[in-house]
């Protein structure tokens, strides 16, 4: 199980991640604060989501692979 969250507005924000396994945090928890460069192994949701099997195909995220980029913006997700 993975807790992720952005807060994001305007192109600035934060992440961050937790991921669980067996009653176990496995990995996190991640924060990436505003105006911290992206680490090399990545956001703290891209890296919860690998933690959880997801492979991100060329020119995407695992954000977006998983078709959580529908619910990137508050005001979608009621459509």
């Amino acid at each position: 199980m993975a807790r992720v969250e952005a807060e994001y507005f305007g192109g600035l924000g934060e992440q961050w991640a937790s991921v669980w396994e067996g009653g176990e945090v496995v990995l996190g928890p991640l924060h990436l604060p505003d105006g911290e460069a992206l680490p090399a192994e990545g956001s703290p949701i891209s890296r919860a989501l690998r933690r959880l099997g997801v492979v991100a195909g060329a020119g995407e995220d695992e954000f977006s692979a998983v078709g959580l980029e529908r619910h990137r913006a508050t005001e979608d997700w009621l459509n």
